[in-house]
């Protein structure tokens, strides 16, 4: 029963509207003339006479206020011209060139006039008003907004209530809204929802004043009779009335928008229109809440939550957002929150960011309106978001953390102190430590503290409470720190420092420095102030209570980078400053560990600065520590390699540890004036002569002699050496690069991968680029490897970097299954390969080396794509032909170990011989597509293969295919980057090797040479477009039988000197030509194929453009549907959240019953005070309504 009332009033509703709208056209105002302000019809302001309303608009000139004024009174004079001025406004403003005469607009309906503009409209340009660039038209969209808003709010006391004007607009919009053209669809949504909003502002203040004059009656009622006025009864009687009818008739026109337009066009196939929906009935839910904000209008935005582009996804959640932040409507949002919470929740992984930010951001309103709704789970999925490489979602992510675990104090901590151990922050901090430590990213803290900078910087920068924490003893009954507790806790500390010293993100978290305002200078400043005060005096205390925790000391000693060190002198702190210094020395004795002894070095480096006070006394105590060791040095170093004695592992392990620490020292410092070459050399000669040093003192010592080499260089280039130095400095590089490569046959591999890494910098040093930049003088240093040395170093790469992982024994310890030491060992052998890589790039080797590293790259693609593909990018920068001549000497070495392992009559269907194909593929793929600049570099590769394939004769004798022959079959992988004339080039140069007998051949086994020639053809390239046109043409049937046939559609044959030419070709060829073989293709790939008839989010959804009532008109299907098959697969190929609408039929029937329009009708509620109001209709939205209608609204939300 209910069903049948609802259909009737809608049916009644919507005829209303619609019907009356232009049935009434002539019975409208008697006035003949022109408006005040108008001629015809149209704008007379400031001089811009006869200039249509749409041209007003568009310029911006007019404030609109007067622009509607003016129409106003124009519709007031002539209602049908001002309406048809109106009606104009739409069509212009949707770009169509066509416009209604007053004619059409008397004896026309609807779809006519429709119809009759959109055979008007231009069919060749696919831009209107909404979509163009330009300031002017970003201005437009606002414009045409503002103007229709300002309209019906001048209206909205007498005109919009007169039957005519708002049921003419409505009929028209709706009508427009459901167009094959996508302009008028466009445009008229928009105007629509702009008009249902600003309908909805009506309503709203109606129902204010009608609660007023509710209020005003019952006061009056209420007053005794002899004060009682009947006649102010009678008129607040009246007044009710009216105002009930006026919002009657309210909602009628918003039944007929919302049920006419929105319920089609929020499932529209173009994103813009669904994104427009979406916003505007986020802000009917926000404006009037009352009677919109209801499962009823929710679940369109729940559906659409689905959606496959971004901008819509990210409309829905801004429209949650807007509601979510009022506490007063969370109750109201209930149901829809358990419907859609996981939904929203996976949106937090969303591949567009933006979207994924909304969703955190949503996701931290409902935590702040009830912590009950997120379960740990849900909470536990943003919380590792705040380690994303994305900074604002990471920010996001931090806010969410921030409110979930720090914005709530219970009431044991009233009264607590803000800082120090027994405080606030001191638990919130706690709080922070616990949380880095469950997350298991312990090399990440300074992603954490970027990620809280923003919402917890205050207790981040509370450094006095960190202290602390880590040097006072517990309270009694408080549970003491673990150390992995108070590790993570420094760790945190030096992430904050850092932060607020350097004002930027980690790294991989931001495009780069970003220019500081000068607030931020100002706070920068103030920060690295308080930073040195407080641990100037801090700093030696924590080292020395953690001096033997090598972590710990570590993050500890990178404090003093961040300090201002001219507040050592002024704030009075020099003994804290020989405190510290004590303490980094005593860390030196006691560790060799080579991350703390860096720190240590770093350390000193840093306080070493000749700009301030302390450098001398920095300076005296570096010297006297350094003095100490390299005596220790020496002296060890002369009873370890005496002769005649074995040395026992306690000599070892002085001589190694204290290595290891004037190693460290070196890499910061110029220890020069201690002579260290002399002794790391012979240490090093001595170790490749007897063959038992251990391997780590090698290693050390080749890094120390590598240092005083580059120191020595520094000092040269500066210009200040003698001649003496520069012959010293020669004769050292290249004694230790012999050394070094007579340590690459070392039986030990860490020691040859030291010893390769140090050669690979040291060649690069001193190649032919160190005369760059007007240093002519060092040309005497400049050292070019022989090619026994390149041999050596291409063997190493062959055989220790090309190896399955495992086959890596080495640098495990025996873990292989050990993903962590996978890892490593992986960016190990990348390291190698990358400094190798390096020596070809810059001309140091020989680039043909580079043909044993190419052929790799499809068998290694996953270890070392990244690093093959880009230095066969550098090398064919630096020369195109020798590069190209080198990718087709790796293929010929592929064929040959091929021939090795098969024989002469391998089958060409074989992996190994399809390999290679494919290689030649991928090789031929990187020479792009501008065949102009590969010109010479692939006519010199089809020289090679050529000469290749014809070089070693038949083994069988004569009459049998040439050894290589099938080469060929690789080398036409490259016919297709030749052109045209080249091609003949080729061919002919083809010819000189062949005999009269091969070309008379049709056995298999000369295939390659009969496919070969056929690639070589003038056609050739011709038959491969044909192919390309053919899916292109298959891709794009759906185009409309307007549209002109493609003139590339089939390439014709050549005429005038091409034809000639070709002819000429022709005879040059063999007598008899054999039919092409059947080839696969190795230039294409079969294009994913589109179905037209899927729906536009991946579902069996119509996302429609509406009933078309007319005949064959221009619409940009075929636009969006090629759009479709040619980027939206390769962007949605591994979406990180599922972006679809519906994904069952079940869940579309779901859907469909949800969607009973019929049965839908506004009703804006009744007044809050308002009792006699018992005769209005019901609130059809009423949960409990619909569930006595057998629709329950948990039926409308389910998402299965």
């Amino acid at each position: 029963m209910l069903t049948c009332l609802l259909k009737v009033l809608h049916t009644s509703a919507m005829e209303s509207v619609i019907t009356r709208s232009f049935g009434t056209k002539g019975k409208g105002g008697a006035a003949k003339g022109a408006g005040l302000g108008r001629v015809n019809g149209h704008h007379q302001e400031n001089g811009m006479e006869n200039m249509t309303l749409f041209e007003v608009v568009k310029m911006g000139k007019s404030a609109t206020q007067s622009v509607v004024d003016d129409w106003i009174e124009s519709y007031k004079n002539d209602r049908d011209i001002a309406l048809l001025d109106l009606i104009n406004f739409f069509i212009q403003c949707s770009g169509c060139k066509g416009a209604v005469s007053a004619e059409m607009f008397r004896h026309m309906q609807n779809s006519e006039i429709i119809r009759k503009m959109t055979e008007e409209f231009d069919e060749d340009s696919g831009d209107y008003p909404l979509t163009m660039a330009g300031p002017l038209w970003k201005k437009f969209k606002s414009s045409f907004c503002e103007f229709i808003g300002v309209l019906v709010r001048q209206c909205q006391y007498s005109i919009i209530y007169d039957e005519y004007m708002m049921d003419t607009v409505i009929s028209l919009l709706t009508g427009l809204s459901d167009s094959q053209v996508r302009a008028f669809r466009h445009t008229s949504t928009l105007a629509a929802m702009k008009l249902m909003t600003a309908l909805v502002n009506v309503a709203l203040n109606l129902s204010i004043n009608m609660d007023n004059t509710q209020r005003q009656y019952e006061a009056e009622r209420n007053k005794v009779m002899a004060k009682r006025a009947n006649d102010r009864l009678e008129l607040l009687l009246q007044k009710r009335k009216e105002l009930q009818e006026n919002q009657d008739e309210i909602e009628n026109m918003m039944n007929a928008i919302f049920k006419g337009v929105f319920v089609h066009r929020y499932r529209d196939a173009i994103a813009e229109i669904r994104a427009i929906c979406i916003e505007e009935i986020g802000v009917w839910m926000k404006m009037y809440s009352d009677a919109f904000l209801n499962d009823s209008y929710l679940k369109y935005v729940g559906w659409t939550m689905h959606d496959k582009q971004g901008e819509v996804r990210l409309k829905c959640l801004t429209a949650l957002q807007g509601l979510y932040y009022n506490r007063e409507l969370n109750t109201r949002l209930e149901l829809f929150t358990s419907r859609f919470k996981d939904r929203i929740v996976s949106m937090t992984l969303d591949k567009e960011y933006d979207v994924a930010v909304q969703a955190i951001k949503l996701l931290t309103l409902v935590l702040h309106s009830s912590d009950e709704v997120l379960t740990a789970e849900d909470c536990e999925s943003v919380y590792h978001l705040v380690y994303s490489a994305h900074r604002p979602v990471a920010v996001a992510a931090g806010e969410f953390l921030y409110k979930k675990l720090f914005s709530h104090r219970g009431p044991e901590e009233e009264g607590m102190p803000r800082r120090g151990r027994q405080s606030v922050n001191g638990n919130l901090i706690k709080t922070t430590v616990f949380f880095f430590l469950e997350s298991e990213l312990h090399e990440h803290g300074a992603y954490l503290v970027d990620s809280l900078w923003e919402c917890a910087g205050e207790l981040l920068k509370d450094w006095e409470s960190m202290i602390s924490l880590l040097l006072d003893e517990p309270m009694p009954g408080e549970e003491g720190k673990e150390e992995h507790q108070e590790t993570a806790l420094i760790e945190i500390m030096l992430c904050a420092i850092r932060q607020a010293c350097e004002c930027h993100p980690p790294v991989g978290r931001g495009t780069g420095k970003r220019v500081l305002t000068a607030k931020e200078k100002k706070t920068q400043l103030d920060d690295r102030t308080r930073i040195t005060e407080i641990f100037a005096v801090a700093l030696p205390l924590l080292l020395a209570k953690y001096s033997v925790d090598a972590e710990k000391v570590t993050n500890l000693l990178q404090l003093p980078q961040f300090f201002d060190l001219e507040i050592y002198t002024t704030g009075r702190l020099e003994k804290h400053l020989e405190s510290l210094l004590r303490q980094i020395r005593e860390v030196v004795e006691k560790h060799t560990e080579t991350d703390v002894l860096e720190a240590c070095s770093m350390t000193y480096h840093a306080l070493c600065n000749e700009e301030f006070t302390i450098f001398n006394r920095v300076d005296i105590a570096r010297s006297q520590l350094l003095d100490e060791l390299v005596d220790k040095f020496n002296r060890l170093l002369e009873d370890f390699l005496q002769e005649g004695e074995e040395p026992d592992e306690d000599d070892a392990y002085q001589v190694l540890s204290t290595l290891k620490r004037i190693t460290a020292f070196h890499n910061a410092h110029d220890l020069s004036k201690w002579d260290l070459f002399t002794s790391n050399y012979k240490l090093l000669n001595t170790g490749l002569q007897n063959g038992d040093m251990p391997e780590q003192i090698v290693i050390h010592a080749m890094q120390c002699t590598h240092y005083v080499i580059l120191w020595h260089l520094a000092k040269v280039s500066e210009g200040s050496s003698t001649k003496a130095d520069m012959v010293t400095l020669r004769k050292q590089m290249r004694g230790f690069c012999l050394m070094c490569q007579s340590y690459l046959t070392s039986v030990n591999t860490t020691v040859k991968e030291q010893a390769f890494t140090i050669l690979c910098d040291a060649l690069m040093i001193f190649s032919h680029q160190i005369v760059s930049s007007s240093r002519e003088q060092l040309e005497a240093l400049i050292y070019t490897p022989d090619s026994s040395l390149q041999a050596e170093l291409l063997n190493f790469i062959l055989d220790h970097v090309f190896i399955d992982q495992d086959d890596d024994n080495n640098s495990t310890d025996g873990q292989h299954d050990d993903e962590a030491s996978k890892i490593e060992a992986l960016h190990k052998r990348r390291n190698l390969l990358a400094a190798y890589c390096k020596l070809i790039i810059y001309n140091v080797v020989e680039m043909n080396t580079g043909a044993d590293i190419f052929k790799q790259y499809m068998r290694y693609y996953n270890d070392y794509g990244d690093i093959i593909k880009e230095t066969m990018s550098k090398t064919r920068q630096i020369d195109k032909i020798q590069c190209a001549k080198t990718l087709i000497l790796s293929l010929q070495q592929l064929f040959n170990e091929m021939l090795s392992d098969l024989g002469c009559n391998f089958d060409r269907s074989s992996s190994s011989f399809c390999g290679i194909k494919e290689l030649a593929r991928r090789f031929s793929l990187t020479f792009g597509l501008d065949q102009l600049k590969t010109r010479e570099a692939i006519a010199m590769l089809h020289k090679d293969g050529i000469e290749f394939a014809f070089k070693e004769p038949s083994p069988q004798g004569e009459g049998n295919p040439p050894l290589n022959l099938a080469f060929l079959d690789i080398l036409s992988e490259f016919s297709s980057k030749l052109l045209r004339q080249d091609k003949k080039t080729v061919h002919l140069y083809l010819e000189r090797f062949m005999t009269f007998q091969m070309a008379l051949q049709r056995e298999d086994c000369w295939l390659p040479l009969i496919s070969y020639r056929n690639s070589l053809q003038a056609g050739g390239d011709d038959d491969t477009m044909s192919v390309i046109s053919g899916y292109s043409s298959r891709g794009s049937s759906i185009r409309s039988k307007k549209a002109k046939p493609a003139s590339t559609g089939k390439r014709k044959l050549p005429e005038g000197e091409d034809a000639v030419w070709i002819n000429r070709e022709q005879n040059v060829q063999t007598p008899v030509m054999m039919p092409s073989p059947h080839l696969s293709s190795t230039v294409l790939r079969d294009p994913k194929k589109m179905r037209p008839e899927e729906s536009y989010m991946g579902t069996p959804m119509d996302y429609k453009y509406g009933t078309p009532f007319y005949g064959s008109t221009p619409f940009d299907s075929h636009e969006y549907l090629c759009r479709r098959s040619s980027g939206l697969m390769e962007d949605d190929e591994e979406p990180i959240v599922e972006d679809v609408m519906m994904s069952s039929e079940d869940r579309l029937e779901d859907l469909n019953e949800g969607m009973d329009f019929d049965t839908m009708d506004i009703d804006l509620p009744p007044s809050k005070n308002r009792r006699e109001r018992s005769e209005l209709k019901p609130d059809y939205f009423d949960p409990s309504s619909i569930m006595d209608d057998s629709v329950g609204i948990g039926l409308l939300l389910r998402v299965k």
